[in-house]
């Protein structure tokens, strides 16, 4: 059995850059979203060490934030899955497309079916880390007393 040419699998990488570069891109987002998840976990230890001595309105306030880092930490996971399983897609992308090339195998349907696939995982995992930002972002107060706006 003749193996492949050269210029097939040379071909293959070619049309195989657009993937991986897209992959290097997702990677960057996902490496964004483990820093956010990071930071909110930091968040929520630091006020969990606050929670036993509060009281009062400090405790309601630390409650209503713990709140809404329990609720961040779902998102951001939702958004880090959803991505991952992008990247995965778009990993069996360039599998399919080496394995088509190489295997004279007629696959063209399922390799836009995945590339398809990959492209709404990720649309739904930038909505998700979009919504994990909007929440961020309505989570930070500045209490009004230390704004001394009465002055």
């Amino acid at each position: 059995m003749e193996g492949p040419y050269l210029s097939t699998v040379s071909e293959t990488i070619q049309a195989a850059i657009a993937p991986v570069f897209l992959l290097a891109g997702i990677g960057a987002f996902l490496n964004t979203m483990v820093g956010r998840l990071a930071r909110i976990v930091d968040r929520a230890r630091s006020i969990e060490e606050l929670h036993p001595r509060s009281s009062g309105p400090e405790h309601e306030r630390h409650v209503w934030e713990l709140r809404i880092i329990d609720r961040r930490i779902s998102v951001i996971n939702n958004a880090i899955f959803l991505c991952t399983a992008s990247a995965l897609a778009i990993c069996l992308v360039v599998a399919l497309m080496f394995v088509s090339r190489l295997a004279n195998l007629h696959v063209g349907i399922w390799v836009a079916v995945a590339f398809i696939i990959s492209m709404l995982l990720l649309i739904s995992g930038l909505i998700y880390f979009l919504i994990e930002v909007r929440m961020s972002l309505r989570a930070i107060h500045v209490r009004e007393e230390l704004l001394e706006l009465d002055r």
